[in-house]
């Protein structure tokens, strides 16, 4: 993971010789001034055990051997007293916060389309007592409108303060909040309306014109519509029996006299807070049902993870609050009376798609100290970073290198490197904000090149966690002393798991040296199952002996000796070959991923055939790169269709995979390349960015048969 020197043998010698002699000077001073030697006991520990001290589990977290953990404060033990707590606590501090739209004009490309540009100001707050009062009156105006406690109601929105403000005010009147991502097809959407039988929905009014206005007619019981934006709307062309109101305005009838004095129905922990449908990797979107309990047992074991978490810190919101990583996020924040500013994927650099030149993104304005993402954007980062370091001048480029190389060294040891951070990495850290002190990944594996390209450049730890809908998102983080890669750190103090053996995969739990097996989580923070689903819930969830909930996951993990996890496998990703070869096509994509010259790909493998294939989206200015190398010119889309630069791309993705340590088995064989990147939109990618393999098995599948067919 070491970057390459490329810099004449003395004077690499002469700047190695500097840096020796400087860390001499330096190391015995800040070794006994920083506590560096009590930081790498601390990482070194044992950090969970077996209870049964039997190698396939249940293990749990040193500190929690005897009980799990299963709430913040005592009698804080639903959601809407969670909030209650904050407010008691932080009632002047800020909570939401929004950025002003100053405004927004059309910028023409140089191939003629036109991308829409904003320029923003600063953000505007609400404080906690503010948002209380918003969220008191907006579930008073949908009692009001007829939504009756336990009866579900829906969110289809994007991520921003009004979301949040909505499900506070469904968490306090026990109305349980069905959440679905705003990019799901318009089949999935209806069929998530219609199974839970919603009469309300809220929304906004970019989804409601292009999303849920088409589908109206095939969800009869929907009668209310709650757009929360704030210019009044009016939509003459819906059907007929369906009411339009604007947020502001239920809110106002809310706070009438005769309405915000109606008793409330308030949750018992064991109520549902949250019908969460997933995103529909594997077909159609399960419902999720989350209780109170569950998600305060989950946000416990989470917060636990995070040293000095307090008011003072400021967490950017910008992945999809109908996704348990994000939600789970912004209510750990919440608990703890920090601030939550909202972002998007377009506006949250100064280099996003929707931010004007020269304006600033929304890690730059806010300054966070706080950040959750999926895999996808660290990966787009590391990427970004990586090609303007290569379009630097030798002399800067060779100091990048040095100092790059000289913090991997000192990491892995445990060690920090002030200057370096100072003088060298100021500027990259500067992209987030220049703030950030913890960073978490979630959603998917998060390749090791990646993971220390974060540590290094951003100058901070991050945390790579484990979990799933169906565990509120909780299993495992690693802890931020923890510079290991690749692992997702100990059980939570709110889970368990054990490692069932999976003899087909040949994974046992006597393995050595470490054992392994599919993952089964148990703990609190299990969910409900799956609704209106019995026949999945007895598959996936079943009760122990001792009353306690599991969910089996699916996944293939290790334990190693300090009680830390490793994820190695998936069951579903494993295909089994006509030689009989078994192949993870997650691992595959996780080390090929790391190629410069691809910004995605999935690999695909029949079990009527010998080898495996490819689908690849090429990075745009290294396919181009290329290109040129070997002569070749075009567009991106007749560079993706000529048959030499697929052997070209191939040639380089091979090198890749024995680099990686790929099995020959294992490294695709034949690969398509195509010119159009997999985004939520076009339905062959998840929100949290993971692949539709379904779906991209049909849009490829005259790709699947060309190079299965000419062998």
């Amino acid at each position: 993971m070491k970057l390459k020197e490329d810099m004449s043998p003395l004077l690499l010698q002469v700047f190695r010789s500097v840096i020796w002699v400087y860390s001499v000077i330096t190391f015995l001073p800040w070794y006994l001034l920083s506590g560096a030697s009590g930081s790498q006991a601390h990482a070194k520990r044992v950090k969970a055990r077996s209870v049964s001290r039997n190698p396939a589990g249940p293990y749990r977290a040193v500190s929690n051997q005897l009980k799990l953990v299963s709430l913040l404060h005592e009698g804080v033990d639903t959601l809407d007293k969670v909030f209650e707590y904050a407010v008691v606590h932080f009632p002047q501090r800020d909570c939401l916060g929004t950025r002003e739209v100053l405004s927004e004009e059309d910028e023409i490309q140089p191939n003629g389309k036109v991308f829409k540009k904003v320029i923003l100001g600063d953000y505007n707050w609400l404080s906690y007592e503010d948002t209380f009062h918003l969220s008191q009156r907006f579930g008073s105006g949908l009692a009001a409108l007829g939504q009756k406690p336990l009866c579900n109601i829906a969110v289809f929105c994007e991520t921003r303060a009004e979301w949040i403000i909505a499900a506070q005010a469904c968490f306090m009147y026990n109305f349980p909040l069905v959440t679905l991502y705003s990019t799901l097809g318009g089949a999935a959407i209806a069929h998530g309306l219609n199974e839970t039988e919603v009469t309300h929905i809220i929304t906004s009014k970019d989804l409601l014109q292009s999303r849920l206005k088409a589908i109206l007619m095939d969800v009869p019981r929907l009668k209310h519509i709650i757009v929360v934006d704030k210019k009044p709307t009016s939509w003459p062309d819906l059907p007929r029996g369906i009411m339009v109101h604007n947020m502001a305005a239920v809110q106002e009838l809310g706070s009438k006299p005769e309405n915000i004095i109606m008793s409330r129905r308030q949750p018992v922990p064991s109520d549902i807070a949250v019908i969460m449908y997933t995103s529909g990797s594997t077909g159609i979107p399960k419902g999720v049902m989350i209780s109170h309990s569950n998600i305060i047992a989950g946000i416990t074991g989470m917060a636990e993870r995070i040293p000095n978490l307090n008011e003072n810190d400021t967490y950017i919101g910008y992945l999809p609050l109908a996704h348990v990583l994000e939600l789970s996020a912004e209510l750990v924040c919440v608990s703890h009376g920090c601030r939550i500013g909202y972002s998007s994927p377009q506006t949250l650099a100064d280099q996003s798609s929707k931010i004007k030149k020269g304006s600033k993104g929304d890690t730059s304005v806010l300054r966070p100290t706080l950040m959750a993402a999926v895999p996808e954007i660290m990966d787009r980062i590391y990427k970004n970073v990586m090609t303007k370091v290569e379009e630097m001048s030798s002399v800067q480029k060779t100091l990048f290198v040095l100092a790059y190389n000289y913090k991997m060294e000192q990491i892995s040891k445990g060690y920090s490197t002030p200057l370096c951070d100072r003088l060298v990495f100021r500027k990259v850290r500067s992209l987030l904000g220049g703030n950030m002190r913890v960073l978490w990944s979630g959603g998917a594996p998060l390749s090791a090149a990646t993971q220390r390209f974060m540590n290094i450049c951003f100058c901070c730890p991050v945390g790579q966690g484990y979990g799933l809908t169906e565990t509120c998102g909780a299993g495992t983080i690693s802890e931020l002393s923890d510079y290991s890669t690749g692992r997702v750190g100990a059980p939570l103090v709110c889970s368990e798991i054990m490692l069932k053996d999976w003899e087909e995969g040949g994974y046992f739990s006597t393995d050595k040296p470490n054992p392994r097996g599919e993952i089964l989580i148990g703990g609190p923070n299990v969910t409900m199952g799956y609704y209106k689903n019995e026949q999945k819930n007895r598959e996936d969830f079943f009760v122990d002996a001792n009353g306690q909930r599991w969910f089996c996951t699916g996944d293939i993990g290790e334990f190693h000796h300090d009680g830390c996890l490793k994820i190695i496998d998936r069951k579903k990703d494993l295909v089994k070959l006509q030689a009989g070869e078994y192949v993870s096509l997650g691992k595959v994509e996780a080390v090929l991923k790391n190629c410069p010259l691809i910004d995605n790909i999935c690999a695909y493998a029949n079990s009527d055939e010998s080898y495996v294939i490819g689908f690849v989206v090429p990075n745009q200015k290294q396919l181009t790169t290329l290109a040129e190398q070997k002569g070749i010119r075009g567009s991106l889309e007749e560079l993706c269709n000529y048959a030499e630069m697929e052997k070209e791309v191939l040639h380089i993705i091979t090198d890749a995979a024995v680099t990686g340590k790929l099995e020959c088995f294992e490294i695709p064989k034949k690969i398509c390349l195509s010119p159009e990147p997999w985004t939520p939109e076009t339905g062959l990618v998840t929100d949290a960015f993971k692949l539709k393999r379904k779906e991209l098995k049909t849009h490829y599948q005259d790709d699947i048969e060309r190079m299965y067919g000419g062998k």
